[in-house]
Formats: structure tokens, sequence, C-alpha cells
């Protein structure tokens, strides 16, 4: 289920483009960002998780979703060359799985690894806060994914709709509705901050057991939906 050519012109599509100065530019705003803030205040636990928490999670790790997401095969059914890489002998969910897996492992590499170092950065990993944010960072990553790649197969808008989501109903609806946040990657993965951080201050809407099903199902989902829709492109090319 997983076929190294398609990852390595994957990983090309991501890393070889103007997308990949994106990619690197938001963890080392962040990464900036937290240096700042420990010079200025020095290492406060509350602090850190309003800066991990409040621009990280939330509007980073999103984003980066995004490009990463959309960027691994949107491109591709944009300009057509979809079609090269369907006539070959390979089976649709290889090629889903394929680009759902590089598209995780980029943005797990671009949001968790600067998570974790901004985490030491700001107060040391006191009270587990640094590693509670890269786990949810993790656990997002995936879910992300997943939702952004499907979203790459069934809109040539995919970008515009995941930019939508992230900034709109991510970083501002669910920061003031509380029912909104039901339905936020961003509140399934504090679910699995607070498990791991406990006396943190961390606080999802959203209990661990129901985080942990979302999170399944959105992964699940939006692969499975990818791959059925990369079918009907594929019949559509041969009529």
């Amino acid at each position: 289920m997983y076929d190294p050519t398609v990852a390595r012109l994957t990983y090309r599509a991501l890393l070889g483009r103007r997308r990949a100065l994106i990619l690197f530019v938001l963890p080392v705003v962040l990464i900036v960002i937290s240096v700042a803030v420990r010079l200025l205040v020095g290492a406060d636990d509350a602090v850190a998780g309003q800066v991990l928490g409040g621009f990280a999670l939330a509007t980073m790790v999103p984003l980066i979703g995004v490009i990463a997401g959309t960027g691994a095969i949107g491109p591709e059914i944009d300009d057509g060359s979809i079609v090269y890489l369907l006539a070959k002998p390979l089976k649709r969910p290889t090629i889903i799985l394929t680009k759902l897996t590089v598209a995780v492992g980029v943005t797990m590499v671009f949001s968790a690894v600067p998570m974790l170092i901004a985490g030491f950065v700001l107060n040391g990993n006191s009270q587990q806060i640094a590693v509670a944010y890269a786990v949810a960072a993790v656990a997002a990553s995936v879910a992300y994914s997943a939702l952004f790649l499907l979203l790459g197969t069934v809109s040539r808008q995919a970008v515009v709709f995941g930019l939508v989501y992230a900034l709109i109903w991510e970083a501002l609806i669910g920061s003031l509705v509380p029912g909104a946040r039901t339905l936020s990657v961003q509140q399934w993965a504090l679910a699995l901050a607070e498990k791991t951080a406990p006396g943190a201050g961390i606080a999802s809407d959203v209990g661990l057991p129901v985080a942990a099903v979302l999170l399944a199902v959105v992964t699940v989902a939006g692969a499975w939906y990818a791959g059925r829709k990369l079918r009907t492109l594929t019949l559509a090319g041969e009529e």
C-alpha cells in the first residue's frame, strides 16, 4: 500500500516549489516568537501554553496541513499530470495512502518538531507542556493531512476551502463559539495534550475517547473517499 516512486514524486512536489518556502517560514516564525517571549518574560508555563496553543496548534499546524495535504495531489489534478500517474499499474488506494503518508510526514516534521523545540525554548518542557503540544501536533497532522488531501481530490479550490477551515473555523469560530469546538480537529488534538500533561492547565471541550474516535474517523473516511474520488477521475479520463 506504499509506492516509493509515488512518494518521491510527492515529496518533490511539496518541497521543490514555492510552497516549501511557506513550510519553512511558519516554523521559523514560531521559534523566533518563542525565543523573543523567553527573553522578555522568562520561563512561564501559562505564556508557553498561550504561544503553543494559541498560535502554533491553532494556526501554524492547520496551515501546514493545508499546504501539505492539498499540495500532495491537488496540483497534479489541476494541471492534468495525474493522468500519467493513473496510467501506471498502481492500485488507487496505494496512490492515496502513499500521498497521505507523505503529507502526514511533511506536516509532522514542519509542525510537531518545531512545536517541541519551541516548548523547550519557552519553559524547558516544564509540566510536560512541550511534549503535550507536540503529541497534539502529531495527532492533528494525521487528521489535517487526510482532510485536506480529500479536499485536493474533490475541488480545484482546495487551498481556498482549506484556508477557510483553518483560519475561520478553527482559529476564529472555534475559539468563540463553544458548540463549534466539538467539530474542531484542534480540540480533538488538545484532548490528547490534556491527557499527556494533566497538570499543565491544558483543556479541551471534547473528551479523550470521543476525540480519539473522531480523529480516527476523519482520517479513515478522508482517505477512503479520496481513493473513491480518484477512481472516478480514472473513469472520466478513460471515457
